[in-house]
């Protein structure tokens, strides 16, 4: 009589599992099921991305940083002897030399 109940019980269990099993089948398979699995997957790339450019940001900031600290003019610095005078061409075109 105890195994019997047993199996019973079990056999409702399997039951019930498998119908919340299939309800879930059944609306994952729905347009609105779909849908949300798909806004799902945006949002997750969408906030990989995003994590992605402030990433690439900071990196940009970093290497400019470091460029500017080694290449740009330090206030109260002379050029070192012999370095080359003429300048850079601006908006005028090149510079004459006489």
């Amino acid at each position: 009589m105890i195994g019997r109940l047993f199996y019973l019980a079990a056999g409702a269990a399997l039951g019930g599992y498998a119908v919340h099993r299939v309800h879930r089948a059944r609306r994952a398979l729905t347009p609105g099921g779909i849908a949300e699995r798909v806004e799902g997957q945006v949002s997750e790339y969408r906030g990989a991305l995003r994590e992605l450019n402030e990433d690439l940001a900071e990196a940009v900031r970093e290497q400019e940083e470091e460029l500017l600290r080694r290449y740009a003019p330090k206030k109260g610095r002379r050029a070192p002897t012999g370095a080359d005078d003429r300048e850079l061409p601006g908006p005028g075109g090149p510079p004459t030399v006489a």
